[in-house]
């Protein structure tokens, strides 16, 4: 157990080196960081943005129209990690396209797959290393919230913004392991960013499938929508189905990855 745990923590310090050197990685932090905070101020400040609603609630309060009692924060909060959550649909498959398509080509990934370490070890250092990675870019967003969020009233409740960052981790760590397993099967950085993408929108949009299809093949399916547990989470509703269903996609991303390698061994032994 040791062993293998050791082999974990060196995939995982050299995959996250990689990125931290990589200048591709620089430029999606900054496209990241430049986005995020253009929604952020755009939900925050814009004409529709939850300062404007709330302070056209309090005249038309004033004016004694009837209106219900807005939570400014959740709103503003909910909204926004939902905005982020779609943001890191695109950025996700960048980070993990070179995964095991870069080793495929550099041609070390027969070395990778012949090597005494498990494919099962690799491939869960591969994801702890570029899931971290993501994780860093998320950080910033968390000190505007929590300075946005500090002028709040009522405050937000600490369950909801828990919540819904723990659903962005778990949504990021599904789609990088699935983009993982995708990477092993290619060494075109540029196609599995593509099949990745394809895949991880169609695992978002299939909600709306399903509700179209309804009857049980439709509630089904609408199990497997990344957006529907998400969203659920993002809105501080605590379901076990939405962790599980995440946990799943985690597993299944590193059991075929290690599959994948597996093969590759074969074929060379």
């Amino acid at each position: 157990m040791g062993v293998v745990l050791g082999n974990i923590i060196a995939i995982y310090r050299r995959e996250l080196q990689s990125y931290f050197a990589s200048p591709l990685a620089y430029g999606i932090a900054g496209i990241f960081w430049l986005l995020s905070g253009f929604f952020f101020i755009v939900l925050l400040l814009g004409p529709q943005g939850v300062i404007q609603q709330a302070a056209l609630a309090d005249i038309q309060g004033q004016q004694g129209v009837p209106i219900p009692p807005i939570d400014v924060a959740y709103r503003f909060l909910s909204a926004f990690l939902e905005l982020i959550g779609s943001l890191s649909l695109f950025v996700l498959p960048i980070l993990s396209m070179g995964l095991y398509a870069e080793e495929r080509k550099r041609g070390t990934l027969e070395l990778l797959a012949t090597s005494p370490v498990t494919n099962w070890a690799v491939a869960v250092g591969k994801l702890l290393g570029v899931l971290t990675f993501f994780t860093t870019l998320v950080l910033p967003l968390l000190a505007y919230e929590a300075i946005a969020l500090s002028a709040a009233s009522p405050p937000v409740q600490p369950g909801v913004p828990l919540l819904g960052h723990l659903g962005l981790i778990l949504l990021a760590a599904a789609v990088l392991s699935l983009g993982m397993f995708i990477s092993s099967l290619t060494d075109s950085t540029i196609l599995a960013a593509i099949l990745t993408f394809a895949l991880i929108l169609f695992l978002w949009v299939i909600d709306v499938i399903a509700k179209t299809i309804g009857g049980g093949v439709g509630e089904a399916l609408g199990h497997l929508s990344l957006l529907k547990h998400y969203t659920n989470l993002v809105q501080g509703i605590f379901d076990t189905s939405s962790l599980i269903v995440f946990a799943s996609y985690i597993i299944l991303g590193i059991f075929l990855t290690a599959q994948s390698i597996d093969a590759l061994r074969f074929q060379r032994s």
